[in-house]
């Protein structure tokens, strides 16, 4: 039996990204990700709870992007889940999970600016790696995925 790791996430940023360069030249943008949902607790009361992620986008794509990301922003992501460990100078070990992202679309409303209607981040509002006919990369948009192929239904 094959093995999947995919994310799909639908917050709001919780802060602005960040973007540095690896030692490799590959540029690397950060960004952590908070997701909402709302249960009833036993009492009955609604309660809301947030999940927070870190994100991590590699290459072009940080580049391209880690300038609109700011605080706030309601943002897709899609990638998959990356574990990391360290060890810091004094011999303690760190753990990390973080979602390396491969697509990213702006759910935020834009406001009309510029000629034609466009906006600071493109027609789209999405980047990302060409996959299943493009859509979340560009071309596309969620209502118009493809989802009937997804390997556990």
């Amino acid at each position: 039996m094959g093995s999947l790791n995919k994310v799909m996430l639908i917050g709001n940023t919780g802060r602005d990204a960040e973007m540095r360069y690896l030692s490799t030249g590959t540029a690397m943008t950060t960004f952590s990700l908070a997701v909402n949902s709302r249960r009833r607790s036993q009492s009955g009361e609604w309660e809301d709870q947030t999940d927070w992620f870190n994100v991590v986008i590699f290459g072009d794509m940080a580049e391209r992007i880690s300038q609109y990301i700011t605080k706030g922003k309601q943002l897709f992501v899609e990638g998959r889940l990356n574990n990391r460990q360290w060890d810091d100078d004094q011999g303690q070990r760190h753990y990390r999970t973080e979602v390396v992202a491969n697509n990213v679309q702006f759910l935020d409303r834009r406001s009309s600016g510029g000629e034609g209607g466009g906006d600071a981040w493109g027609e789209s509002g999405s980047w990302g790696q060409q996959s299943r006919g493009g859509a979340f990369a560009g071309q596309g948009s969620a209502s118009e995925t493809d989802i009937d192929d997804l390997p556990f239904e």
